[in-house]
């Protein structure tokens, strides 16, 4: 995992105004919700969101759950707190996090593919274990290596006089094992004036037998689901971008 914040999330954390809205995550945030209730009989609670961002995802849980989010970025914290001012939000990194306090639920929808290593993954999962309730579940959407492919995408957003257009290229590590790569192009005009930034991340994306057995490591029984439909809008030409929802029960060794 990059130990700093990327410019995507500090200097350009701004655009989640523009490109991040949360009633885009509506159908995506009531799938986890739904999946929650199904699988694991929740339907309120305390939930502790790592990697929450800019709060996008919470504007829906918070419907449901009371909500503690964590990021290492502060000026997505910001954002977030603006979006959510019921919700708490504080600064720290979900590798080594340690609030002190149990949740019903922690959730990763988003950011899990930060963590770059295995071992960087695995403390994400022993962190998440450490702040569950006995029988509390971990919600984590995930690529999985077996299913991913070279993707691009593009996002777009407006306001006043601010207009963004953001390109993503996805590309697999061939050498790399564990690894893709993010190159993310930002193209902001103001008025006539253009300014470009380039953001260049390495990001974990690992098999499905390591999954599970991190998962079985950790202490969970687990479950996936898949996920799809939620990227393809901004996808460049065809692709697909499937992904999977793992509902990780605590206080069992087993997984299946």
């Amino acid at each position: 995992m990059n130990d700093q914040p990327r410019p995507s999330y500090t200097s350009l954390a701004w655009l989640e105004r523009l490109v991040s809205l949360p009633e885009e995550y509506l159908d995506e945030v009531g799938f986890y919700l739904e999946l929650l209730e199904e699988h694991a009989g929740l339907t309120s609670g305390e939930m502790l969101h790592l990697g929450c961002g800019a709060g996008a995802h919470d504007v829906t849980f918070k419907q449901r759950f009371r909500i503690t989010g964590v990021d290492i970025a502060q000026e997505m914290l910001d954002i977030a707190r603006e979006r959510n001012p019921e919700a708490t939000y504080l600064l720290g990194d979900m590798r080594d996090l340690a609030l002190g306090r149990t949740f019903d639920v922690v959730a990763i929808p988003d950011s899990i593919d930060y963590m770059a290593t295995p071992a960087d993954l695995a403390r994400a999962l022993a962190t998440a274990r450490a702040h569950l309730t006995p029988g509390g579940v971990l919600l984590i959407t995930a690529k999985v290596a077996e299913e991913f492919r070279d993707n691009n995408f593009v996002y777009t957003g407006a306001k006043d006089d601010v207009a963004v257009t953001i390109f993503e290229n996805n590309h697999v590590l061939r050498d790399t094992p564990d690894a893709y790569e993010a190159t993310i192009v930002y193209l902001i005009r103001r008025g006539d004036q253009l300014e470009t930034h380039v953001d260049v991340q390495r990001l974990g994306i690992f098999s499905e037998a390591k999954w599970l057995a991190l998962f079985e490591q950790a202490g969970f029984s687990v479950q996936h689901f898949p996920l799809l439909g939620i990227y393809e809008p901004f996808i460049l030409g065809e692709g697909e971008y499937p992904m999977r929802v793992y509902i990780a029960r605590a206080g069992e060794a087993s997984v299946g």
